[in-house]
């Protein structure tokens, strides 16, 4: 396929066109081929790749390394900039990723809660903290290989809205991003699919593209969230806190290595056999006591939210939306009741697995409303 400049300029908004950018690179495919096609649609491009942690914090396989932060990566996004005539740049966060991502990672599971890295890394590193050193390049907005889509509303304020490519959406990793970034974000990528980028990647000849898809959780390469957490714990000086495993009647069936390694919903690695399939449907951290129970126990129609980000004008009350409370959670309606600085959430029908730590984003069609985080969950 032909990548031309009329086929690039297309996929920007025409106020951003001659304009300096600075594009958030981090070695992998979808966000080379986002600084391209700014490039080549005539923008200013300057090519950022946040240096976010090593192994010497995070550990893990070398052999199996993450496809962020490395050497190799910063190479290729170097080798892309170097190709389409745009300056490049690798900026330590390091210090203030291991504080405000890795460090509510961690704490979060000791709480016995399930957190979502992603979502926190958006809200606290890659808007606010690259805002700052995009802005002494003489940047004018940030962009980004996300697969989500900005629309401009009859009040002329911005809107967050789906990716295209149902498979590839990532809003739902984005609802934090203070709102008053919106103005000045740019998600080349929100109208293409996945093969539409692999596709043009490839046609530009770029270094990176049939790199491999990205990680869940980028700073635990080797996919063991067990070694991270216990080399974590031996790091801090922290050690696991193991419990009793009990069963729906408060019956001690078993007891558990740490709280720390578990996750509602979780049937695999309990060490537990009582003749019929058994999920982790409780987490008490005062107590360090696991409660089991049956698939049934694990449906909800109710959860609490906490530190809610409105993306649109603060509800005043009670409103339908389609809310969605894990990646690959088809979003489900729901009546949405903000009160105070506390969200509530109630489900049309019971939802399973509703997991404290989560992300819970509101929609209404394709635009995200906002979100928060799932602090508990309940049946009433």
């Amino acid at each position: 396929m032909a990548v031309t400049v009329e086929m690039c300029r297309a996929l920007v908004d025409p106020r951003w066109i001659g304009r300096r950018i600075a594009v958030a690179m981090s070695g992998g495919v979808d966000s080379s081929v986002a600084a391209v096609l700014l490039a080549k649609a005539g923008c200013d491009v300057v090519g950022i790749s946040m240096k976010l942690w090593d192994h010497s914090t995070v550990g893990g396989d070398l052999a199996r390394d993450g496809r962020c932060c490395t050497l190799e990566s910063f190479a290729d996004c170097r080798a892309v900039a170097g190709q389409f005539g745009f300056p490049h740049y690798a900026i330590d966060f390091s210090g203030r990723f291991e504080e405000t991502v890795i460090g509510n990672f961690v704490s979060e599971y000791r709480a016995g809660r399930t957190p979502n890295p992603c979502a926190v890394c958006n809200t606290q590193i890659k808007w606010p903290a690259l805002w700052e050193k995009a802005s002494a390049f003489g940047c004018e907005a940030i962009a980004t290989g996300h697969y989500a889509r900005l629309a401009v509303d009859d009040a002329g304020g911005v809107g967050l809205r789906r990716g295209v490519d149902s498979s590839r959406d990532q809003t739902y990793f984005l609802w934090g991003v203070p709102r008053e970034f919106l103005s000045r974000t740019i998600f080349p990528l929100g109208t293409l699919a996945k093969s539409d980028v692999r596709r043009i990647a490839s046609a530009l000849d770029l270094p990176n593209a049939s790199a491999p898809e990205s990680r869940d959780i980028c700073f635990v390469t080797d996919g063991d969230l067990g070694r991270f957490m216990r080399e974590r714990s031996l790091h801090d000086n922290i050690r696991p806190t193991p419990g009793p495993v009990v069963d729906r009647s408060g019956q001690t069936v078993g007891q558990h290595e740490g709280f720390e390694f578990l996750t509602i919903g979780q049937r695999n690695g309990l060490g537990v056999a009582l003749g019929r399939p058994q999920y982790v449907t409780r987490i008490d951290p005062g107590s360090g006591a696991v409660t089991l129970g049956d698939d049934a126990d694990l449906y909800k129609r109710h959860c609490h939210i906490r530190g809610t980000n409105w993306l649109v004008p603060s509800p005043g009350g009670p409103f339908p939306a389609s809310v969605q409370i894990r990646y690959r959670h088809e979003a489900t309606p729901a009546t949405v009741t903000a009160v105070n600085d506390r969200t509530e959430v109630t489900f049309d029908t019971p939802q399973r697995a509703i997991t404290p730590g989560q992300s819970a984003v509101f929609y209404n069609g394709d635009r995200v409303l906002g979100g928060g985080i799932i602090d508990s969950a309940g049946t009433d």
